[in-house]
């Protein structure tokens, strides 16, 4: 009998569908900052497109934005000031709108807007609509308007305007803040309908957050998503044999059956999706293929920022990503989401390449 003397080098892939994480709401408040995959961006890190000069222009206008930051707080201030007297809403307007389509690089300028906002980290907040309403649900509106009054900028990336409930919630926690001498920025998604050239018009995006308009500025960036300017198209999908494979091999990747994962995120609030992917460095996923329904295709959606954001390889047998939505989603209210989830999975995949051997 031979004895194998080869030490065995393969990780025990973890599992998306093991884990239902609990996120408490102090998490949910310490992680208002920019995610992991734009730590380090800044102003000088964004690339314009030599052909867009609106995105020149807007560099140029959010470095003065966040210079004018500077300074004591818009009420004299940079404490919370709870029990003190309300002051005066400021007559000039605190906020920029950046209007764009997807990919042109809003997310970038949003937190490069916060790296340079003159504040320490815990006077600046960042987020998705999603996780502020997730705040809001948390906290309760009151201990979320006192928790983010005493801060000098919040930024509001991709502005949920396709529930009304949630868009009037969120403009009346904004209208108290602005009170407060709150700086805002903020980007937005697309209303159902609203079909067009993939963006949501900033004169619609005022009307519907209506009393907080006049603390806007548009600020409108031109451009093709860069996540494929100059890149080449998205890798095929591989077999299930490559992609199980991978997983053994990477340490610290999760394998996971797609169709199974989709069921298991309907478990899961879409708040926690960002702690189910905690210490995971690369998603492993056979037998990807359409998804069912627009329920579980917006629940994707979620999921697929959370992994750009933190910058977390995707490697998948099956469908390739542009197949995941049928025709009729990618023409419904909610297409911006879905060709966004698939420029950034598609992005993810090219990330994952290096995980087959060759």
């Amino acid at each position: 009998m031979v004895v194998s003397t080869t030490p065995i080098t393969e990780a025990v892939p973890l599992s998306l569908c093991a884990r239902e994480p609990r996120v408490p709401a102090d998490r949910l408040v310490a992680e208002m900052v920019p995610p992991p995959r734009f730590d380090s961006v800044r102003f000088e890190t964004y690339v314009p497109d030599p052909n867009q000069p609106s995105q020149t222009e807007a560099v140029t206008v959010l470095g003065s934005f966040a210079a004018g930051l500077g300074g004591a707080h818009a009420t004299g201030s940079g404490r919370r000031r709870w029990f003190s007297k309300k002051p005066a809403a400021p007559t000039a307007p605190r906020g920029v709108y950046l209007d764009g389509g997807y990919g042109v690089g809003k997310t970038h300028l949003l937190a490069s807007l916060w790296h340079a906002t003159p504040a320490e980290p815990a006077l600046k907040a960042f987020g998705t609509f999603v996780e502020l309403t997730n705040l809001v649900g948390a906290l309760g509106f009151q201990q979320t308007v006192q928790t983010l009054s005493g801060h000098r900028l919040l930024c509001i990336d991709e502005f949920e305007l396709d529930d009304p409930g949630d868009t009037v919630l969120v403009s009346s926690l904004l209208g108290r803040l602005v009170e407060a001498g709150v700086a805002l920025a903020a980007t937005s998604n697309t209303l159902p309908g609203k079909l067009g050239e993939g963006r949501f018009a900033a004169a619609d995006f005022l009307r519907e957050i209506q009393g907080l308009s006049a603390h806007f500025r548009p600020l409108r960036i031109d451009g093709e998503d860069y996540r494929h300017r100059g890149l080449p198209e998205a890798p095929a999908p591989f077999s299930d044999e490559q992609v199980t494979r991978a997983a053994h091999a990477t340490g610290g990747a999760s394998l996971d059956h797609f169709p199974h994962l989709l069921e298991h995120l309907a478990r899961v609030h879409p708040s926690r999706y960002g702690a189910l992917t905690d210490g995971v460095r690369a998603v492993c996923l056979t037998d990807v293929r359409p998804v069912p329904d627009q329920s579980t295709a917006l629940r994707l959606v979620v999921l697929a920022d959370r992994l750009y954001d933190r910058e977390v390889p995707v490697l998948a047998s099956g469908l390739p990503f542009d197949r995941l939505f049928s025709e009729e989603m990618l023409k419904g209210g909610y297409r911006k989401k879905y060709f966004r989830a698939i420029s950034r999975l598609t992005a993810l995949a090219r990330d994952a390449k290096g995980l087959v051997e060759q």
